[in-house]
């Protein structure tokens, strides 16, 4: 008995207690309240996205300067990096064959005009005899045909000369446009021919450069589908201006316009090459540099939340978005951060008049908020400061 009285008291305290408790935490409960957090109210705007893309920098004209005779590198004209003109002279090949040539050539046409002249003389002198039927018109016929072939042999000594003085020239190498001078790594006695493997120089024109990239397979057709146009080249000539990125960071300030420069899909890679014509007036960019293109993307009907609004679950980005009662629900988005990492430009999963919440983490769906709203025009002009900025 004494033990079921015990058991009865403490059953009796406990309930007694209960209650107690539950109207203290509900005391709490009614104390803290629902957390005020910042909304946004979204809205379609207009932003511009970039996609980067490493490039290397060449010329418009690249062209090798390669000997097309055998020799010895005689002199050097100009100097590594040199900005050269159309004509000036850049190296000249010692090979005292192709002067001799010359030589024997000159010498072998005075022989031929010997001879030419003694055929006239002759034809001359046959030709009264004839006349006169003292000899026959045989021996005039005879003497014309050994004139034209003394002056056949005269023509052929002309051409071996204009042959040799062909040769001659070129032992000289000029520039064929204007240009910059690459690396020599032929020096003076070092014997070159045609069939050298290496030029003996590198000229490249430098007024335009082109910024060679490459695209994977999956981004070419992104890029195909959301531009119009039926061919490959209409669709690139759609895409705003494109711009660089020098190897120091700096931006170049002229833009360039991207054209094909392979239209096929490289099976080794599985890319495709592009690249952008950028004007070089100054000569600032030289070819061989690294740089990086810029394309950029507008996007007409935008949705812009802080990066700080959303989060990342499974590989999926999230925001909360506000209901009209004020709870709270997880909604998955899809879009990119702008280039300054501040904001995303959300695509798909928001609509014009959502409100979305600001600086809430960890927090559960259908839970209660007391809504602020934020300043949408402070978080454009923050949005369009860091658009100018690129």
């Amino acid at each position: 008995m004494r033990l079921h009285a015990t058991i009865a008291c403490a059953v009796l305290c406990g309930a007694a207690v209960l209650p107690a408790c539950k109207g203290k935490q509900g005391n709490n409960n009614k104390k803290g309240g629902s957390k005020v957090y910042q909304v946004l109210t979204v809205s379609p705007q207009r932003a511009t996205i970039f996609n980067e893309f490493p490039a290397v920098i060449e010329g418009q004209q690249v062209i090798e300067i390669r000997p097309k005779v055998d020799g010895y590198v005689e002199a050097i004209y100009v100097n590594e990096g040199a900005t050269v003109t159309k004509g000036q002279l850049l190296f000249k090949i010692s090979n005292p064959v192709y002067e001799q040539a010359v030589v024997t050539a000159n010498a072998a046409i005075k022989s031929a005009v010997a001879d030419v002249n003694a055929a006239r003389m002759d034809v001359e002198k046959v030709r009264p005899l004839v006349e006169k039927d003292i000899v026959s018109a045989y021996e005039l016929k005879s003497a014309e045909y050994t004139l034209e072939s003394k002056e056949a042999a005269l023509a052929q000594a002309k051409a071996n000369l204009a042959n040799a003085q062909t040769n001659v020239g070129y032992t000289y190498l000029r520039a064929p446009m204007n240009g910059v001078i690459g690396l020599i790594p032929y020096k003076i006695g070092a014997l070159v021919s045609s069939t050298t493997t290496n030029p003996l120089t590198m000229l490249s024109s430098i007024n335009d450069v082109y910024a060679y990239f490459s695209l994977n397979e999956k981004q070419s057709l992104n890029l195909s589908q959301r531009l119009k146009g039926n061919t490959w080249e209409d669709k690139l000539k759609q895409l705003p201006p494109a711009t660089l990125v020098l190897a120091n960071g700096s931006p170049y300030p002229q833009t360039g316009r991207v054209e094909t420069a392979s239209g096929l899909i490289s099976t080794e890679t599985g890319t495709i090459s592009l690249k952008a014509l950028f004007p070089n007036p100054n000569g600032i960019i030289r070819s061989g540099a690294s740089a990086t293109i810029r394309l950029p993307r507008i996007i007409d009907t935008a949705m812009l939340v802080p990066q700080s609004a959303t989060y990342e679950l499974q590989n999926k980005r999230f925001v909360y978005v506000v209901l009209p009662n004020d709870m709270v629900v997880s909604t998955a988005i899809v879009g990119v951060p702008s280039n300054d990492g501040q904001f995303m430009i959300v695509q798909q999963g928001l609509k014009n008049g959502d409100r979305v919440l600001i600086g809430g983490n960890n927090l559960k769906d259908s839970t209660k908020i007391i809504a602020k709203p934020a300043n949408a025009d402070s978080l454009q002009r923050v949005f369009q400061a860091s658009q100018s900025q690129e």
